[in-house]
């Protein structure tokens, strides 16, 4: 069955997104985006050489016509400098969307919900599809929607951590709460971690380290895929419900006494 995620009239066949940080090579990057089955590849508009076409550069090894490529503003502190990056990101004719990040802390990387509300507004403003990296919070999910935001992307766990989903609790309450795509983004460290995303009820996942780190990326790229069809399967087929007692599978109506 069709099950393609539409966003902005924009059609995503994977609900696995992956970013492109952290590997050891662009010859790798590629071969884990492969695995993974995605069709969004996130790139660090910042921290990634995607502007200076004289030079090889990652675009060099995606697809244009395989894959989305949504640029984000990693690494930037303030509204000025996010607002900067993706403007040429359009401007170079990389993408309409962009993956919106303000940090607030250098240690734990927690957005800065603030500069993000403000820097969300003026993209949306001027056309952007915006997808905010935020914390857990469904107050400033919902304050993200009436600034424009074409999704929500509440953080799992701090970025990079590999600690899986540490508040389920909150993403259940953004996915009642917002009329907008969820789409958890940061802290993701396996395959089970996306599942549980996924039977949440998410639209999407996004992973970038749990790929990059793992021993054999390759690999993980390909169980993570896996995990994310299960998981959305799963939330779709409905799970039983929780029970304190035992039910039996195997019921004594009808048979011989």
């Amino acid at each position: 069955m069709n099950d393609s995620l539409i966003i902005r009239g924009i059609e995503f066949k994977s609900r696995l997104w992956v970013g492109t940080g952290k590997y050891k090579n662009f010859e790798e990057t590629a071969k884990a985006i492969e695995a993974s089955g995605a069709d969004v590849v996130t790139v660090a508009v910042r921290r990634v050489n995607i502007l200076d076409k004289t030079q090889e550069n990652l675009l060099d090894y995606i697809d244009p016509k395989k894959y989305k490529i949504l640029p984000n503003t990693a690494g930037c502190y303030t509204v000025e400098d996010a607002l900067r990056y993706a403007r040429l990101a359009r401007e170079a004719g990389i993408s309409d969307m962009v993956k919106l990040e303000v940090i607030g802390d250098e240690k734990t990387l927690f957005p800065d919900v603030c500069g993000l509300l403000k820097a969300t507004e003026i993209l949306a403003k001027e056309g952007f599809i915006v997808f905010p990296y935020t914390n857990d919070d469904p107050i400033t999910a919902k304050r993200l929607v009436d600034a424009g935001a074409a999704a929500v992307m509440p953080l799992g766990a701090p970025i990079g951590s590999g600690l899986g989903i540490r508040n389920p609790y909150n993403i259940k309450i953004i996915l009642e709460t917002v009329n907008l795509p969820v789409i958890v983004d940061a802290g993701v460290g396996t395959a089970s971690d996306v599942a549980i995303a996924m039977e949440l009820g998410c639209d999407a996942v996004l992973v970038n380290t749990a790929i990059a780190g793992a021993k054999d990326p390759i690999m993980m790229a390909e169980a993570l895929k896996h995990a994310c069809i299960a998981g959305r399967l799963a939330f779709r087929a409905g799970r039983i419900p929780k029970r304190l007692y035992a039910s039996a599978s195997t019921t004594f109506e009808g048979m011989l006494t």
